[in-house]
C-alpha cells in the first residue's frame, strides 16, 4: 500500500488525483491552503474514507511532512491574468512553496532511498507558445508571462535539488485541464456564469488563442500510470489530443446554455451577441501544444471526449453551482 501526500487536493485536480488514489487503497494525506478556488463540498466526500487524512495548510510555510512513498504537488496560483495584474501570490506558492517542500523532503532520512518522490504538476505553458508541432519534454522553457514563469521557476528548482541533494522526482506538464466543479475564473465555467447573469463573454485577444483540452480525469489517469509504470527523475507531457480556438469553445458553450435553458428553441441570436472580443491581454500567447508520446508508451491516452463533456459541465452549473 502507497502512502502519498497530496497538496492542493480540494481543486479541480486534486479533487481526482485524490479519487483515483483512494480508490486505488491507498492512504492519502490531503493538504490544502482553502482558498477561495478550494472546493469545501470534496472535503466532506473525502473524509467518508478511512484512508483519509486532512491538514489546511499553506506549502510555502509547510512545517511537517508525514513519512510517505510520494509528495504530489497541485497546489498552485494558476490563472494568467490574475498574475499579470499582481505576481506576487504566483511566487509565494508556485516558487516558494515548491522550494518548502523540497526542503522537507530533503531533511527525511538522511538514506535518499527512504525519501519520498516529488511529483510535481507543471504545465505547457513553461515552453511558451508554438505556431505549429509539438513541444517535446527536452525543449527549452520559454515562458511568456509571470503565472508560467514562476512554474518554469519551479521546475529549475526541482532540477537543482534533484542534482544537489539526490532528491528523485517526476514532473508532468499538463495541457488545459476542464471539468466539473473548476472555479468560475477559468474559461468554461466564467463563460456559463456570464450567460446566466445575461453579461458578454468577454475573449482576449478575439477568441484566437488555442488551447489543447484535457480532462482532469484523464490527468488523474496519468498521474496513478506514470506511479505505477514511469521511471524516476523524467518529465512527461499529457495532453487532451484535442485543440481549439476559444472562440469556439466559447461558442460551443453558447449553444450549449441556449439549448439547456431552451432559448434555443425560442431565438437563435448571433453568437456575436453573447461576446466581447475588444479586450487585449499582455504578452499573449497564441497557441500551446504537446507531444506526449512518452506518456502514452507507458500504456496511457486520453478517455472523455470533449464534446459529450462540456454539456456535462454546462448542466452542472446550471443546476448546481451557486454564484
Amino acid at each position: 500500500m502507497k502512502l502519498v501526500v497530496i497538496t492542493g487536493c480540494l481543486g479541480l485536480i486534486g479533487l481526482h488525483v485524490t479519487k483515483k488514489c483512494l480508490g486505488k487503497g491507498w492512504k492519502v494525506y490531503g493538504i490544502d491552503k482553502c482558498t477561495y478556488a478550494a472546493n469545501m463540498n470534496y472535503l466532506e466526500d473525502f473524509k467518508t474514507f478511512e484512508n483519509f487524512t486532512f491538514v489546511n495548510e499553506d506549502i510555502a510555510t509547510l512545517k511537517y511532512l508525514p513519512d510517505c512513498d510520494y509528495v504530489i504537488n497541485i497546489a498552485a496560483e494558476s490563472h494568467v491574468g490574475n498574475s499579470i495584474i499582481e505576481s506576487e501570490d504566483f511566487i509565494h506558492t508556485n516558487v516558494t512553496g515548491v522550494k518548502n517542500l523540497l526542503d522537507l523532503i530533503r531533511k527525511k532520512p538522511q538514506n535518499v532511498d527512504d525519501q519520498p518522490i516529488f511529483f510535481h504538476f507543471s504545465t505547457d505553458e513553461v515552453y511558451g507558445d508554438i505556431d505549429a508541432g509539438e513541444h517535446v519534454e527536452t525543449d527549452i522553457l520559454k515562458p511568456s508571462n509571470p503565472y508560467s514563469a514562476s512554474k518554469a521557476a519551479a521546475d529549475m528548482l526541482i532540477f537543482a535539488w534533484a542534482r544537489t541533494y539526490g532528491i528523485k522526482y517526476l514532473i508532468l506538464r499538463p495541457t488545459n485541464n476542464y471539468g466539473v466543479g473548476q472555479y468560475p475564473e477559468k474559461l468554461i465555467p466564467i463563460c456559463v456564469k456570464h450567460l446566466q447573469r445575461g453579461k458578454k463573454i468577454r475573449l482576449h485577444d478575439e477568441g484566437e488563442p488555442i488551447r489543447n483540452w484535457l480532462h482532469a480525469d484523464d490527468t488523474a489517469k496519468a498521474v496513478i500510470t506514470i506511479i505505477e509504470s514511469g521511471s524516476t527523475n523524467e518529465i512527461y507531457n499529457v495532453a487532451g489530443g484535442f485543440e481549439q480556438k476559444n472562440l469556439r469553445t466559447a461558442v460551443k458553450v453558447i449553444n450549449s446554455f441556449k439549448y439547456h435553458t431552451g432559448q434555443y428553441l425560442e431565438k437563435e441570436d448571433p453568437v456575436e451577441d453573447y461576446l466581447d472580443l475588444t479586450f487585449k491581454r499582455p504578452g499573449q500567447d497564441v497557441r500551446y501544444a504537446l507531444n506526449d508520446d512518452k506518456l502514452r508508451s507507458l500504456g496511457w491516452k486520453p478517455e472523455r471526449q470533449f464534446d459529450e463533456e462540456l454539456q456535462k459541465i454546462v448542466k452542472y452549473y446550471l443546476r448546481n453551482f451557486k454564484w
